[in-house]
């Protein structure tokens, strides 16, 4: 693991700028999420919002991603291309995007269905509970292990299954930094959290098995059994007054 040290006051204070950026961008295209429109029309009007806002969409930073978000559908976990497909009404959609701003970077996500289902009502309290419970744990002192718990506890309580395979992550400097935090307790994990120290959390999980495999694309990563998946994320700084959500929306 590579040396970790706190974020500045200059830092933070313009990780919540992009916070603020990031938060209401996503808010924006989740209200889009409607039978009918294409995954791509939403990855369009998010780099639209963020480049009017002021700032750059982090993911394409990444080598070899040449898009704004990553959106996800049913099936679909993470990294998902936002290409032509079309939602239909009672899709599971899961949008995650990251900010750029002034060189410093923020990433959020959240879970949508489209049109007036209750179908996923259950599911989506779980991973939105589990994300609450995780972000309580980020204080000064506490362990990677303890956010982990908290959202494996949460998601496995109420029947479905963590992810295995794909972890949160420091955030900030670069769009993916350590320390690396699962969804579920592993003890290579480790790492005491300190004041400064900003967080993407992420609960990443699936109503069925935890298997997952990568689609020809080379990005999309699905459910290996079908089953349906969420996803609910925030970046996060650890501080002395106690967990600060630079991503926070309504």
């Amino acid at each position: 693991m590579s040396k970790i040290t706190p974020k500045t006051q200059a830092e933070l204070d313009l990780m919540r700028e992009g916070g603020k950026i990031a938060s209401s961008v996503l808010m924006a295209v989740c209200k889009n999420v409607k039978p009918g429109v294409s995954l791509r029309e939403l990855d369009e009007m998010a780099e639209k919002l963020i480049l009017q806002a002021g700032g750059k969409p982090s993911f394409k930073q990444v080598a070899g991603y040449n898009y704004t978000t990553c959106i996800n559908v049913n099936d679909g976990v993470v990294h998902g291309i936002p290409d032509d497909t079309l939602i239909k009404e009672g899709d599971l959609v899961k949008v995650d995007l990251g900010v750029l701003y002034k060189g410093l970077h923020t990433d959020v996500a959240w879970t949508v269905v489209a049109g007036d289902t209750k179908e996923y009502n259950k599911f989506l309290n779980c991973g939105r509970q589990a994300l609450n419970k995780a972000i309580k744990e980020c204080r000064p002192g506490r362990n990677v292990l303890d956010i982990s718990r908290a959202i494996e506890e949460t998601v496995t309580r109420a029947g479905y299954n963590v992810t295995r395979d794909l972890v949160g992550h420091g955030v900030g400097r670069t769009l993916h930094e350590d320390p690396q935090i699962p969804c579920y307790v592993d003890k290579s994990f480790s790492f005491k959290l300190f004041a400064g120290l900003t967080v993407a959390v992420e609960v990443i999980y699936m109503m069925g098995d935890f298997p997952i495999e990568i689609m020809p694309d080379k990005w999309t990563i699905c459910t290996k059994d079908g089953s349906m998946a969420g996803l609910f994320e925030h970046t996060v700084l650890i501080s002395e007054k106690g967990p600060e959500i630079i991503t926070k929306h309504d």
